[in-house]
């Protein structure tokens, strides 16, 4: 289970930030910080030491532009370039992708947005995910920043899923560490009677990888429970009926309210969060609002998943370590 570090207090005393968590096992704010700043190695180590503890932290007031927001985050790794991105994307910051739910997604697959939600979210597991989590190599982490949203509604909940993984008892930790599980993209999605342009999409984009149901952290040695609810396909090896048992428990211990945290955007807002060891679930309530809910979004590479035997996730189709 999560811990306090020592080495965590001792990064944060050097830096001379505030960092105050904000639930039990995950989350924490950050305070004493301009992003767009050029910050100094020790308030890097800071936020980066934060970020291991707490999984997601949060800073409130930032004035980045995507200058800067590309510049904060390359102090923390190598960032993603993705070679599609919406229209609402800036093009000349290519690693950025501005996630405009209702300017982007309403129509484009010749249904409005909150159809296309439903059908991506048809039951309460559904919308759980980490980011990428169908590609040999998800990203190790993501940092999202707030332009515009609406006055009330569009939080976003993450979980702790390291946490969740010590909550299990002894022996169930001991069968699921052997597992592995296909990920695969849309497996969650539920079609539209006749056509459907969005599948179609799926199909021509077809991802899918095999990952320990249990993953190591390359950094902190972690056991993460590597599940969540719209990429997991099926667990190797089990019949569909055990297979679908056994997700749908691990789902629920991986998003139990004590291993969650909740937060309220505001615009300025900035999300960091480890994407090896949360899932995150995106706000359902706005799309029905006549409000614009504008973030920007820039993720840092990652590594392949390895298990707790050191045997490393295998690609299944249309993903390559570090080719996006």
């Amino acid at each position: 289970m999560t811990t306090d570090s020592p080495r965590t207090d001792e990064a944060v005393r050097d830096a001379g930030v505030e960092v105050k968590p904000v639930a039990g096992h995950i989350g924490a704010e950050i305070s004493g910080v301009d992003l767009a700043a050029d910050l100094d190695d020790a308030v890097i180590a800071a936020i980066r030491a934060a970020v291991l503890r707490w999984k997601v932290v949060f800073f409130r007031g930032q004035r980045l532009d995507h200058t800067g927001h590309v510049a904060f985050a390359r102090r923390f790794g190598e960032t993603v370039v993705l070679p599609r991105r919406g229209k609402a994307s800036p093009p000349d910051f290519p690693e950025i992708e501005t996630t405009a739910d209702r300017l982007e997604l309403g129509g484009r697959f010749g249904m409005e947005h909150d159809e296309w939600l439903r059908r991506r979210r048809h039951t309460l597991l559904r919308g759980w995910h980490c980011d990428h989590g169908a590609r040999i190599d998800p990203p190790a982490a993501t940092i999202l920043r707030a332009e515009t949203v609406p006055p009330y509604g569009g939080d976003t909940t993450w979980s702790n899923l390291a946490a969740a993984y010590a909550g299990l008892s002894a022996s169930l930790r001991e069968f699921v560490d052997g597992l592995r599980a296909e990920h695969r993209l849309g497996v969650g999605y539920q079609p539209r009677p006749g056509d459907d342009a969005y599948v179609r999409h799926l199909l021509e984009r077809q991802v899918a990888s095999l990952h320990p149901l249990v993953r190591v952290h390359p950094e902190t040695g972690e056991r993460i429970l590597y599940v969540n609810g719209y990429y997991v396909e099926q667990i190797a090896g089990l019949s569909r009926p055990e297979s679908s048992a056994i997700l749908d428990m691990l789902l629920e211990q991986a998003v139990r309210p004590e291993y969650t945290v909740r937060f309220h955007w505001e615009p300025g807002s900035v999300a960091f969060w480890d994407n090896r060891a949360t899932m995150h679930l995106a706000p359902g309530d706005t799309a029905h609002l006549d409000h614009p809910r504008i973030m920007h979004r820039v993720m840092l590479a990652g590594d392949v998943p390895a298990g707790v035997d050191g045997k490393p996730s295998e690609a299944i189709t249309g993903t390559t370590p570090g080719r996006w």
